[in-house]
C-alpha cells in the first residue's frame, strides 16, 4: 500500500516538474524580438504589408519619414507605432541630414532598418552607422535596372520578365547582397502603370518574408551570397 506521505511526495514532485516546464515555455516566449525601424516617404503600402504580416520575430518600434505629408504617418498612428518626421529639405547636405537621423534613431535602438519606399539614396554616414542592418526593396530583378524608374527601364529595354528584389544596403546604389527575389512576367499589353501594379503586389508578399528571414537568424552573408543556415 502507498502511504499518505508517499502520495504527498509524489504530488510535490509532479507539481515541481510541471512548474519547471511552464517556466521553460515562458522563457521561450519571452525571447527578445528584433527591433525594426521602417523608413517610408509616401503612401506606405509596404509598411502596411509588414504590419499586416504580424511577423512574430519583430517589433516595429518606429516609422521614420522625410515627408511631412506621407500617408505612411497615418498608417503608423493607426497601429500606435511611434513616428519621427525629419524633412531633408531643412538640411544643407545629405551627410548633415543623416547625422541627424542617427541622433533621432538612437533612443529607439533599432536592430534593423527596413527601407519601404524611402525615396532617398543613403550616404556612407548612415550605412556605416548601421552596417549590415539596413535592407531595401527594389522593383526589379537586380542587378538589372537599378536606380529610379525601374519598371519604365524594363519596358523600354524589352525584357520579358522583371520582378522584385530585397537586398542588404551597402554604400552603392542597389548593389548590396540579395536576400530574396521574385519574378514578374511582362505581358505585351503592359504599361508602366499595369506593370507597377503587378510589381507592388509581389513586393507586399515578399518583403515580410525577407524581414522574417533576417530577423529569425535563418540566413548568413558569405561574400555577396545570402545563404540559408539550415
Amino acid at each position: 500500500m502507498v502511504s499518505a506521505i508517499e502520495r504527498l511526495f509524489f504530488i510535490v514532485a509532479l507539481c515541481s516538474l510541471l512548474f519547471s516546464k511552464i517556466n521553460t515555455s515562458q522563457e521561450v516566449l519571452l525571447v527578445d524580438k528584433i527591433r525594426v525601424a521602417v523608413f517610408a516617404s509616401g503612401s506606405g503600402t509596404n509598411l502596411q504589408a509588414i504590419i499586416d504580416a504580424d511577423i512574430q520575430t519583430i517589433q516595429i518600434v518606429l516609422v521614420f519619414t522625410n515627408n511631412p505629408v506621407a500617408y505612411a504617418i497615418e498608417r503608423a498612428k493607426n497601429h500606435n507605432i511611434p513616428v519621427e518626421v525629419l524633412d531633408h529639405k531643412n538640411y544643407q547636405t545629405r551627410e548633415e541630414y543623416e547625422e541627424r537621423i542617427i541622433e533621432v534613431l538612437d533612443p529607439y535602438k533599432p536592430d534593423l532598418i527596413a527601407l519601404a519606399g524611402f525615396m532617398r539614396i543613403l550616404s556612407p554616414v548612415l550605412v556605416r552607422a548601421y552596417k549590415d542592418k539596413i535592407i531595401n526593396i527594389h522593383p526589379a530583378l537586380l542587378p538589372s535596372f537599378p536606380g529610379i524608374n525601374s519598371a519604365k527601364q524594363a519596358l523600354e529595354y524589352g525584357v520579358k520578365y522583371t520582378g522584385v528584389t530585397v537586398h542588404f544596403v551597402d554604400e552603392g546604389v542597389d548593389t548590396g547582397p540579395i536576400i530574396l527575389q521574385s519574378v514578374v512576367p511582362i505581358e505585351d499589353g503592359d504599361t508602366e502603370d499595369t506593370l507597377l501594379h503587378k510589381i507592388h503586389e509581389v513586393e507586399h508578399r515578399i518583403y515580410p518574408k525577407a524581414i522574417e528571414l533576417v530577423s529569425s537568424g535563418e540566413i548568413e552573408v558569405i561574400g555577396r551570397r545570402v545563404l540559408n543556415k539550415s
